[in-house]
Formats: structure tokens, C-alpha cells, sequence
């Protein structure tokens, strides 16, 4: 996108703070600006028992990731190394990605990058163990499941989400934008804590906007949150979803 030009659109990030540039670069390909309305910032754990509950949960046979960022926190705790034997599971690419650029060739992400897209993995149709490499929050499906399922879940919760306060000039920016904006949205728990902060008439004019959802579920959780312009990006990397808001606003 030419800098001297306006965008011709915005797209409205949840991203955690200071992790907004792939999907500014991914708007920008489509013509597009980027609002970042971050609910928290990403906090890597580094005390001594968090290294140890993630030695143990290394040790399983099934090691499931659920973000890059998980794979960033484990990786500054200890080496990152596959065991004979193991499968290493990433929830997406994006993951996947960041646990081949840590050491791990052969971890499998499914083609539905989602939680439900994860549990039809083979690997864990009926696992003994699994090393679930997460944060508290988020993804609430995958435990329960798997124990289920009959398995035993060792999870290690390497980086934590704090909650930030939404500054008030973004929020006035979201109420005077100068033109058209779609949200990306690859997390419940972002968009729940920007509602919660948002006033009246800034709550409006973000639920005017469509959504672009990484999943199915997510579309669905937005309509149920009061949203009736919703597309399915079928991914939650950046360039599925500036692609998928961008489609949403020309329709």
C-alpha cells in the first residue's frame, strides 16, 4: 500500500500488545490500515516450578501446543528436543512454524486449524499422556476432551495473558474511523474482554463492523455476542484473515 494514500479500510486487531504486525503487513496487501485494540500482553513464566511441571510435560508421549506463543515461553525455559517415539502437535501452521524454527522438524498441525480440528489428529484419538504446552485460558475444549478420552493431561502453563486497559485514544479512534473496518478475530476471551471495556457508542460501532473469523465456533460465539455480519476465514493466520475481512466488506 502506497503511503502516501489513505487506507481504503481497516482492520480492527485483538492481538495480544506489540503483536500486531503480520496482520498489519496482511491488510496492507489488500489495501488496508490496522486498529489495534490489544485486551492484554503476553507475559513469558520463568519461575523454577513452571520449568519443571514443562520438563514433565515434555516427557510425554504426545506434546500439544496451542499458540506460537506457547512454543516462544517453553523455548526460553529449556531446549525444545523430540524424544524417539513422541508426536509433537501444533493447534496451526503459525505453531508449527515456531516449533520447526525451535528445533522440532516433524511436528503435525491439522488442516483445520482449530480445536476441534486438533482432537481428529490421530494421535490423539485415544492418547495415555499428553504434555498440553499452554496458558490459563483459552481453548477450553481441549482438556476436558482428552480426558475423555481416557488420557492423562500433564499441562504447563509457560506464559500468562495479563489484561490490559483499552487507551482511551484508541477507543476514540474506533468511533471516527474514515472508513469501512472489519475485526479479525482467532480469540473469544480478546473480544469478550474489549466488549467489556468498550462504552455504548463505541460497542456499536464495533459491532457494526463484520467479522472475520478463524473458525466456525468463533463466527458462531460472535453472532451470539450480538454481531449479524460474520465470514469464516478457515485459519486464524494473519493473511486467511485480512483476506477474508477484506472479502467481508466488499460483499
Amino acid at each position: 500500500m502506497n503511503a502516501s494514500r489513505p487506507p481504503a479500510w481497516y482492520l480492527v486487531s485483538l492481538r495480544a500488545q506489540g503483536d500486531h504486525r503480520a496482520l498489519r503487513r496482511a491488510a496492507a496487501r489488500h489495501g488496508g490500515g490496522l486498529v489495534a485494540l490489544s485486551p492484554w500482553r503476553l507475559q513469558p513464566r520463568t519461575d523454577e516450578s513452571s520449568r519443571q511441571v514443562l520438563a514433565s510435560a515434555l516427557r510425554a508421549p504426545v506434546v500439544l501446543f496451542t499458540s506460537p506463543a506457547a512454543v516462544r515461553a517453553a523455548a526460553g525455559l529449556q531446549p525444545l528436543q523430540a524424544r524417539a517415539g513422541q508426536h509433537w502437535l501444533a493447534v496451526g501452521a503459525g505453531t508449527a512454524a515456531a516449533l520447526r524454527r525451535a528445533g522440532i522438524a516433524n511436528a503435525i498441525a491439522p488442516a483445520r486449524m482449530d480445536s476441534e480440528g486438533l482432537l481428529a489428529l490421530d494421535a490423539l484419538a485415544a492418547p495415555e499422556r499428553v504434555g498440553l504446552v499452554t496458558a490459563p485460558g483459552g481453548r477450553g475444549l481441549l482438556a476436558p476432551t482428552l480426558v475423555e478420552r481416557g488420557a492423562v493431561v500433564e499441562r504447563a502453563d509457560v506464559y500468562e495473558r495479563v489484561p490490559l486497559a483499552l487507551p482511551a485514544a484508541a477507543i476514540a479512534r474506533l468511533e471516527s474511523l474514515d472508513a469501512p473496518a472489519s475485526i479479525a478475530l482467532s480469540s473469544e476471551e480478546a473480544l469478550r474482554l474489549v466488549l467489556a471495556q468498550l462504552p455504548t457508542s463505541a460497542r456499536a460501532a464495533l459491532q457494526r463492523m463484520p467479522v472475520a473469523a478463524a473458525s466456525q465456533r468463533l463466527a458462531d460465539r460472535a453472532r451470539e455476542l450480538g454481531w449479524r455480519r460474520t465470514v469464516v476465514a478457515g485459519s486464524p493466520r494473519p493473511a486467511a484473515l485480512a483476506a477474508a475481512a477484506a472479502q467481508a466488506l466488499q460483499g
